[in-house]
């Protein structure tokens, strides 16, 4: 027996990621920035493997290999800044901000979901997802502090 609150937490899930997938790749498009386009295809790359895997999740009901959420540094830069809004040729930074504001709604979204569930597979998956976008957070919010608060030669 199907368990349709769980179709419906990932169908939703799904559609979260297509829709972040969309947004890396347009966003992309508009940047001049070559380490920042890369950074945001890579994001794209990303967003879609999530999707793969929570529509082979939805065929096979797995969990996988859980995410050490431990290891993860949270620096909060995009709960302590306001992301710009989107326009062409922006500021590598910019691009990094908005990026790590996407990944902290992506995890709080799982996270919130999470919280919802009991202990079991569900809750499982959601926090391994959760835990992903907070790993992406961290990449970003790297590459974000190290173009806003560039290092010179002494120091």
């Amino acid at each position: 027996m199907k368990d349709s609150n769980l179709d419906s937490i990932i169908e939703k899930a799904i559609a979260n990621e297509q829709e972040a997938n969309q947004f890396y790749l347009k966003l992309a498009e508009i940047v001049t920035d070559k380490a920042a386009k890369d950074t945001l295809l890579y994001m794209a790359q990303e967003e879609k493997k999530h999707k793969e895997y929570l529509l082979q999740y939805r065929q096979e009901s797995f969990i996988g290999n859980a995410t050490n959420t431990s290891k993860i540094k949270n620096n909060k830069i995009a709960e302590c800044l306001q992301s710009p809004k989107v326009k062409y040729n922006m500021d590598s930074k910019d691009v990094y901000l908005i990026a790590a504001e996407r990944e902290l709604n992506s995890y709080n979204f799982y996270k919130g979901l999470a919280s919802l569930h009991p202990k079991g597979e569900i809750k499982e998956m959601l926090m391994k997802m959760a835990a992903q976008e907070l790993k992406h957070k961290e990449k970003v919010e790297y590459l974000y502090a190290n173009t806003a608060f560039v290092q010179t030669a002494g120091g």
